[in-house]
């Protein structure tokens, strides 16, 4: 006998796809192992086989959505680097690099772009026990090759201020792709373009590079005191 044309995923295949399904509808916290692997068709003692915890497979979800170096953040600011022959990268440039990775990241074929929305959607605003290191070490080397980046872009400002600058920027995005609009601004003003990514992070460019070209501020430049 021939072997069947569509073969059954492997069990490390099916618990991911089953965690990524259970994750995105209930979120972490209200999703049991037991459920994963009842939905995946598998023995609950594969979990910690595989990935060594709920822990463990909830991080291997998002490292399968952000994907490997190869196509990374990572790579794309090796090859601006590269491009700039030892010059900084200008802060336009930057944030174009990061507005478009997060866009790549919605198309993914890997991940669903709607699935991935909701994914980062429930880490951010619905946090849980277990949801406060997800990001895989790829995404945190990602983020501090963009700060000293952006720091050799704004040799006036310092660390902090870049940091911050950095912070308030991944939130904004974080949240913009999430599709969640906690403040229900998008309903109430029927606003345009709402829910197109592409749209809203082009409105969100100008946005992000005149904050990172702002004058240094903080609480000791003159805001106003109540």
């Amino acid at each position: 006998m021939g072997r069947p044309e569509n073969p059954l995923p492997d069990a490390k295949t099916r618990i991911l796809d089953a965690a990524e399904r259970l994750f995105m509808e209930n979120g972490y916290a209200a999703t049991s192992v037991r459920m994963i692997t009842g939905a995946a068709g598998v023995p609950v003692a594969l979990v910690s086989y595989h990935f060594g915890s709920k822990q463990g497979l909830m991080e291997a979800v998002y490292e399968r959505a952000l994907g490997s170096r190869g196509g990374s953040r990572v790579s794309y600011l090796d090859r601006l680097e590269a491009d700039a022959g030892g010059q900084p990268i200008p802060v336009d440039v930057l944030v174009d690099a990061f507005l478009s990775s997060a866009l790549r990241l919605t198309r993914k074929d890997s991940v669903p772009g709607e699935v991935f929305k909701q994914l980062i959607g429930r880490a951010f605003y619905e946090p849980g026990p277990g949801t406060e290191a997800f990001f895989p070490a790829e995404y945190r080397e990602a983020v501090d090759r963009y700060r000293l980046a952006f720091m050799r872009a704004l040799p006036h400002l310092s660390q902090d201020d870049v940091v911050w600058r950095m912070y308030f920027f991944v939130g904004i995005v974080a949240y913009a792709m999430a599709g969640k609009d906690l403040m229900r601004m998008t309903e109430t003003y029927a606003l345009a373009d709402a829910g197109e990514p592409e749209a809203i992070m082009a409105r969100l460019r100008p946005f992000v590079v005149a904050g990172f070209l702002a004058a240094p501020g903080g609480l000791s430049t003159g805001l106003a005191t109540p």
